[in-house]
């Protein structure tokens, strides 16, 4: 009798290298649990260094990197020092961004620009640096964005104008990159929850109304939990999605189905 296979082996990534935005709370910091528990070393960026080196510390194999990724040098200095310490990058996810909550006829247009800047425009430069240093190594790798379900569908809940149009930017962002980087072995994923608690979602849950909302036009009849990620995380990240690029997996527990 032949051997089984080990449908879960392909879905670890010992040795593996892998820089996370957003990481010093909330679903980031889920994220780089995730990573590490999975074998991989993890470069933990965000703008609170505090909170990073605590996480670091608890990690396996892990270093923290204070980065604003609005600041392009930053991001750079960020990929450099994932070079130096691990000589490698195979994993990025593009977790880090901001919201916004205003009626589109009171929005400024600096306001605008910031969500903008910082959710398409900051993954994209910081997802280039990543792709240089992936082609030279000549290895492959992957990079997972963080767009939300609001990427395909307007939001039902209160005004996110730039949010909206930022997170339908990052998704077909998604699939040009994956598009030109396939030739390169860059696989280029999305993922798109639905309502989870984070600090971005922090007041919303907040309120026993809005919570009890969300569940009503929800089919599995809640909120996200935030370990519900976890599986859609390691399935874009590693081995066992090799033939999956372009795509966004919809995490929202029926949301957008109706």
């Amino acid at each position: 009798m032949s051997a089984l296979p080990d449908p879960l082996a392909t879905f670890r990534l010992d040795d593996r290298v892998a820089i996370v935005t957003g990481a010093s709370s909330g679903l980031g910091e889920r994220f780089a649990r995730v990573l590490a528990g999975a074998g991989a070393r993890v470069v933990l960026a965000a703008r609170r260094l505090e909170r990073l080196e605590a996480l670091a510390h608890s990690l396996p194999a892990a270093t923290a990197v204070a980065t604003d990724i609005n600041d392009e040098a930053g991001l750079e200095r960020l990929v450099e020092t994932a070079v130096q310490e691990y000589g490698r990058i195979d994993v990025l996810v593009n977790n880090a961004g901001v919201t916004d909550g205003t009626p589109a006829l009171k929005e400024s247009s600096e306001e605008f620009r910031r969500v903008i800047e910082t959710n398409v425009v900051a993954p994209f430069l910081l997802a280039r640096l990543v792709a240089r240093h992936i082609v030279e190594q000549e290895s492959g790798g992957a990079i997972v964005n963080i767009a939300s379900v609001n990427g395909i569908l307007a939001s039902r809940s209160w005004p996110e104008t730039a949010y909206t149009a930022s997170k339908g930017g990052i998704l077909n962002l998604t699939r040009e990159l994956a598009n030109q980087w396939a030739r390169y072995s860059i696989r280029v994923n999305a993922i798109g929850p639905g309502y989870f608690e984070s600090e971005m979602t922090a007041e919303m849950f907040a309120n026993q109304r809005a919570v009890d909302w969300v569940a009503r036009h929800t089919p599995l009849r809640r909120h996200g939990r935030v370990n519900e990620l976890d599986g859609a995380l390691l399935f874009l990240a590693s081995d066992a999605s090799t033939y999956v690029t372009g795509q966004m997996l919809i995490v929202d527990g029926g949301w957008s189905i109706i």
